[in-house]
């Protein structure tokens, strides 16, 4: 991942933890943080659904859009849980290192 990438991702986890840590009234993301898990969650998963909405329709600017907003509640979902960036970017790299892993599947004898 580029510097830059990265640094946007973080920038904007730290300002999430500095809205856990210092809430503001009228931030959208304080009020994530205080509804708990449970809304977060419903976010993220009406985050996705828009997401494959607007990629289904091929609509890129639209898809950007929501990408966007998904990758932010997920972020907000990560502060609330405890999940360093780190640990996801970590996962991300060791991952784009991996050639040749497409998962074999079980081949299922249909005359058994």
């Amino acid at each position: 991942m580029a510097e830059k990438e990265k640094l946007v991702l973080t920038n904007l986890y730290k300002t999430i933890e500095h809205r856990r840590d210092n809430p503001i009234e009228n931030s959208y993301t304080c009020y994530l943080l205080d509804k708990g898990i449970d809304k977060i969650l419903k976010k993220v998963g009406e985050e996705s659904a828009e997401v494959i909405i607007a990629a289904k329709n091929g609509e890129h600017a639209d898809t950007i859009y929501e990408i966007a907003d998904l990758l932010y509640h997920l972020i907000v979902m990560m502060v609330d849980q405890g999940i360093p960036l780190e640990d996801v970017l970590a996962e991300i790299d060791s991952r784009s290192k991996k050639t040749q892993n497409l998962k074999q599947f079980h081949k299922v004898d249909k005359n058994s």
